[in-house]
This record gives C-alpha cells, sequence and structure tokens, in this order.
C-alpha cells in the first residue's frame, strides 16, 4: 500500500535523477528504474548492497547516508528515505537532503507515525508515515 501510494505522490520519474537512501533489498529503487529514473542506491550494509547491484542498472554506493549526503555533489530531482525505525539521526538526515535536493525537487520519508517532523505535507497509512518535502525552484 505505501509503495503504491508513494509512486502515486512522485508520478513521473521519466529522466529525473532518484536518490534511494537505506535502499535495503532495493525494491523502491528498482520501482524508480522501472518508471524511467536514473537511481542511486545508498545502503550501509555491504551484503545487501552487492544483491542491489545484482539487479539494478543504477550505481550503487555503501556508506552511511548522512556522511554520503555531506560529500554529494549532484542535485537529485527525487530523494526517497526509508531508515530504520530505530533511526535516530533524522535532523541531521533532513537537513542533508534538503540542502543537496534540486530546487523544484520532492523528498519522501517514510517513518513510524509516531515521529513527527515539519513536513509539507505528511500522509499516514496504518504505522507508517510519508513526510513530504518540496524545495522551492
Amino acid at each position: 500500500m505505501v509503495k503504491n501510494a508513494l509512486f502515486n505522490i512522485l508520478g513521473d520519474l521519466e529522466g529525473l535523477l532518484f536518490l534511494d537512501l537505506f535502499a535495503g533489498t532495493g525494491q523502491i529503487g528498482l520501482e524508480a528504474e522501472r518508471r524511467g529514473a536514473e537511481v542511486i542506491y545508498v545502503e550501509r550494509n555491504p551484503f545487501r548492497a552487492k544483491k542491489i547491484r545484482e539487479k539494478a542498472k543504477g550505481r550503487v554506493v555503501v556508506g552511511d547516508a548522512v556522511v554520503i549526503l555531506r560529500r554529494m555533489e549532484l542535485e537529485p530531482d527525487v530523494v526517497f528515505a526509508d531508515p530504520p525505525y530505530s533511526y535516530t539521526r533524522y535532523e541531521d538526515l533532513i537537513r542533508e537532503v534538503l540542502e543537496v535536493l534540486k530546487p523544484g525537487g520532492v523528498f519522501v520519508l517514510e517513518h513510524d507515525k509516531r515521529k513527527r517532523f515539519n513536513p509539507d505535507e505528511e500522509r499516514i497509512y496504518g504505522d507508517t508515515a510519508l513526510s513530504i518535502w518540496r524545495k522551492a525552484p
């Protein structure tokens, strides 16, 4: 349900640069690729990153999402982040994503609905929330 909602929110991804943070199995990035996006996967776990490489066309980067964002020279059009529910660096993550996000771009953060941020929009699906920020053009 959340995956379908995410792609309905994002709309057409053809030709866009999509950053999949905390990529896990890579399912979100793979769907973005299927929809025409150029995807960069970021995954801390080397084993999971290797599994993504076996399936994905996009680049796979192994490491901490916040550190990688701080070093990033590209401006992604779309950033999706689904950190583990035990994640504690949300404020750093949000700040760094909004810094690198291309003007006119969108950032979607998936998280436990009990956590509260200050997004432009929030949608709740069961116990999960999607917080959405849109960077001014």
